[in-house]
């Protein structure tokens, strides 16, 4: 059997229905479940105070209480045959409407919107607030392109929908792209919950990551190693042509700045390492002149 609903609340018996509200709004905050998940106490204390409530927050079961008709569990008071009445139980357990009239006027969402996701404030029988939907998780596979430039991507949920993300300029690797809404639908017209969108970089049949920096191999002819030259070069903004140092060998690194991918919002360099190749057919020319310098200079790699 619940207590004076008077002394839960801790107001007096001459207080005013604005008084009684305040009241309970600040016990209930206090003792909400969501904030007390480990005390039992508080727990049952925050039940005694919200059957306070329906009593004295309904002005009619006010009255009633006050005259004797109903008691601190809004059961009717047996009238000239002893014992218990066998009338309807009030509290939010009640019969259709019972328990509701003293919330009426008591904006329950703002009251436990802080508490969002969990299962909600609790009164005997009935539970009310708001629930956040959970957030769904996803992975979406971009180009190194795309993560670099920006771009927009769709991507499909296991339940069906679809949903165009925007790629960031400068995307990295593992980052979460959050779509606010987008989520499970809340429970009690709470609000869904968020898309949470991991981006994975996929491998790149031409560069290889390393950081902000990308690096690849280019191929450059004999000619252009040995005298110099010009060389076209795919990057991820486009194609643009390196200079080719005279005497270069294979292994060289040459560096493009500012054209690799990002690493904490930073654009990193391009390094192309350059790889001598001979022509696929034997070059007459280049044979005579490979035996001539070989007869009067033999060149051993390495000394």
């Amino acid at each position: 059997m619940a207590g004076d609903p008077y002394k839960e609340l801790g107001v007096s018996r001459s207080a005013s229905a604005g008084e009684i509200k305040s009241a309970f709004r600040k016990l209930a905050k206090q003792l909400h479940p969501d904030q007390n998940r480990d005390n039992p106490a508080a727990a049952e204390r925050f039940k005694r105070v919200t059957a306070a409530f329906d009593i004295l927050g309904d002005e009619e079961k006010r009255r009633r209480f006050d005259r004797g008709e109903i008691d601190a569990d809004g059961r009717e008071q047996s009238r000239g045959f002893g014992g218990s009445g066998g009338g309807a139980r009030g509290g939010f357990g009640g019969g259709p409407g019972a328990g509701r009239a003293g919330f009426e006027n008591l904006d329950l969402d703002e009251l436990f919107g802080m508490f969002g996701g969990g299962a909600g404030a609790r009164g005997p029988g009935r539970s009310f607030g708001a629930a956040r939907g959970p957030d769904l998780r996803a992975t979406l596979e971009i180009s190194l392109e795309d993560a670099i430039a920006g771009a927009t991507r769709r991507i499909q949920f296991t339940d069906g929908r679809t949903l165009d993300v925007a790629i960031p300029r400068g995307a990295g690797d593992s980052q979460v792209i959050r779509l606010r809404g987008q989520g499970a639908a809340g429970r009690g017209g709470g609000e869904a919950g968020d898309a949470l969108i991991e981006l994975k970089l996929q491998p790149h049949p031409l560069y290889r990551i390393e950081g902000a920096d990308l690096t690849m191999d280019l191929s450059v002819s004999v000619p252009d190693a040995v005298l110099g030259g010009k060389a076209p070069v795919r990057t991820p903004d486009g194609t643009v042509n390196l200079t080719i140092p005279k005497g270069s060998n294979t292994g060289q690194v040459l560096r493009l700045k500012g054209r690799g991918g990002y690493a904490n919002g930073q654009r990193g360099d391009l390094k192309v390492r350059l790889l001598v190749a001979l022509p696929e057919s034997p070059d007459e020319a280049l044979v005579r002149f490979s035996e001539e310098w070989r007869a009067r200079r033999p060149y051993q790699p390495g000394r």
